[in-house]
């Protein structure tokens, strides 16, 4: 029996459906969590504030991870990285339900305007495919290199005594690094200027914005 080849139209109905989970729905992960076995801390109510503002930064990114994940293999042209785009997106659902449920622990809510963040960052995603897979290989390469280094500034910054958000955080760290180096084995570029600076400042608003909204 043959399979049939999704078309661009197939794929953009997935990719509809993909985006209502990941902004709307409730992510399943394949993977247990970090935090599970690590016993819950005592914090006080600005701990738990600072604490639970760090977490939606965190799962907003992932809704953005997802969504240029789910832009770029929508538009990739070579197959194999589709395929390899779509299993860095299913390992980012984890983290996407990780921290979802960080979040319910610590009597928070996700981003109000993931919305917002998901239609923008597919956007910069099909853009990036559409430049081609080097381009698109080497925005991934880029992205999860900035990522690291904002997860390690949390990890910094946590409250010392929160060590089941620190468990979580660790993992998607250890993630995004394998993540970076798989893509630029795979002939990632290195993006010219001033792409990466720009990355950088879409970012800091997100953050900035993320850790109250």
């Amino acid at each position: 029996m043959s399979v049939r080849q999704l078309s661009s139209f197939d794929r953009l109905i997935a990719g509809f459906e993909r985006a209502l989970e990941t902004v709307a729905g409730d992510p399943e992960a394949a993977r247990p969590s970090p935090a599970a076995g690590v016993d819950e801390a005592e914090l006080d109510s600005r701990e738990r504030r600072h604490a639970a503002g760090l977490m939606r930064i965190n799962h907003t990114g992932e809704v953005c991870a997802q969504a240029l994940y789910d832009g770029q293999a929508a538009l990739a042209r070579n197959e194999d990285t589709r395929r390899h785009l779509q299993h860095a997106a299913a390992e980012e659902t984890d983290h996407l339900a990780w921290c979802a449920e960080r979040l319910r622990e610590l009597d928070s809510r996700p981003s109000l305007l993931n919305p917002l963040w998901y239609a923008g960052s597919y956007a910069i995603g099909a853009a990036a495919a559409l430049a081609g897979d080097p381009v698109s290989l080497g925005f991934v390469v880029e992205t999860e290199r900035q990522v690291e280094a904002h997860l390690a500034e949390h990890l910094e910054t946590l409250p010392e005594q929160d060590e089941r958000s620190r468990a979580v955080l660790t993992q998607m760290q250890e993630d995004e690094v394998r993540h970076a180096d798989e893509a630029a084995a795979r002939g990632g570029i290195e993006l010219p200027f001033p792409i990466p600076p720009l990355m950088q400042l879409t970012s800091l608003v997100m953050k900035k914005v993320a850790y109250r909204l």
